[in-house]
């Protein structure tokens, strides 16, 4: 491939890696195609609307240390707030505070007014000319059958409808490492991609959404504790956060519980009322809120965290035009993925 052409270039997975790969390659004169499976942008920087507002249920804020995020973030100026939670407590089984944790120079940062709002402002040059096909997921990868030296990407969309793009110089993989190498197994040229994804590993986690719209009552500005976001080492949780605490969001009452990796993997296949039930319970003890909740939702997230990255930004292997990116490569940060996506892009480019 040569890197003076401009290339027709498929990226798959529009959260933070695949976003800020396709906007990279755009900005450096390429042709891009965003293919995502779900129906929104953002991959785990993920929101969910409720009656009572929204919650941010998979990322729940971001670091800047990399001067190369810091300076895309000045694009888009004032859409990103601090978010005053970033004194998080420790907290021990029985949810008693052990300690706050106070960073003395990094401040954690949210997006206003969700989580998803910041990928979705990035990739606004992609939508506008048309180039994000939405509820579309890649099944399959092959040579074209016009010209063995591009790719076509087989996909299915709403209703299993079935549908082949073809003609890519590139095919860049912005997915889960597991996802990845499964459908990277369907390229026949792409093996030795596939061997270094295997060092890769990451866990689940189950996700508890609840609100509290009674705590809106007058003379009751909030329930339970007066923290806005702890860690805990209770077995069943290891993360909880105000969501009404967050910049831009409603004032509702609302909590984001992050169930532990340990008690995720294990009831990975649980019924979902079962999941919602134990968590339920768990927050309770650790909070001290007992009153019902009036609105009660989770998500399990199968590839949440990395516990074993890759070592390397990315993977590109320009013989054939396929590459990898996501968070994972380096961690599970919301940077570790932009700066994946961008060193991809910058290898293509």
């Amino acid at each position: 491939m040569s890197p003076s052409k401009n290339k027709n270039i498929a990226v798959i997975g529009a959260g933070m890696a695949g976003v800020a790969c396709a906007r990279t390659l755009l900005q450096a004169g390429h042709r891009v195609t965003l293919f995502e499976k779900s129906a929104g942008l953002g991959g785990r920087m993920a929101t969910r609307n409720s009656p009572f507002g929204t919650f941010d249920h998979g990322a729940q804020y971001f670091t800047v240390r990399d001067p190369r995020f810091e300076r895309a973030l000045q694009t888009v100026a004032g859409l990103c707030k601090r978010w005053s939670a970033n004194s998080v407590r420790l907290l021990d089984a029985q949810g008693q505070v052990t300690a706050a944790t106070v960073p003395a120079q990094e401040a954690h940062w949210v997006p206003a007014p969700a989580m998803n709002t910041l990928v979705n402002r990035w990739c606004q040059p992609l939508l506008q000319q048309g180039q994000v096909e939405m509820e579309t997921r890649v099944r399959h990868l092959d040579r074209d059958a016009l010209n063995p030296h591009q790719w076509q990407l087989h996909t299915e969309g709403v209703g299993a409808t079935q549908h082949v793009y073809s003609g890519f110089d590139a095919v860049l993989l912005a997915i889960p490492a597991e996802q990845a190498r499964l459908l990277l197994n369907t390229a026949a040229l792409a093996d030795d991609l596939t061997r270094q994804l295997d060092r890769v590993e990451m866990a689940p986690c189950w996700t508890l959404m609840l609100a509290f719209p009674q705590a809106m009552q007058p003379g009751l500005s909030t329930l339970g504790p007066q923290w806005n976001a702890a860690r805990s080492t209770h077995h069943r949780i290891a993360w909880l956060a105000r969501e009404s605490s967050k910049p831009g969001r409603s004032g509702v009452e609302r909590w984001t519980v992050q169930a532990s990796a340990a008690w995720s993997q294990e009831h990975l296949e649980d019924d979902t009322e079962r999941v919602q039930a134990k968590l339920c319970k768990a927050f309770s003890e650790i909070t001290g809120i007992h009153a019902e909740p009036a609105h009660v939702d989770s998500q399990r997230w199968r590839f949440a965290k990395t516990t074993e990255p890759l070592g390397h930004s990315h993977l590109w292997d320009a013989e054939i035009g396929i590459g990898v990116c996501g968070d994972w490569c380096l961690g599970h940060r919301v940077e570790n993925a932009f700066v994946s996506g961008l060193e991809l892009a910058l290898s293509v480019a």
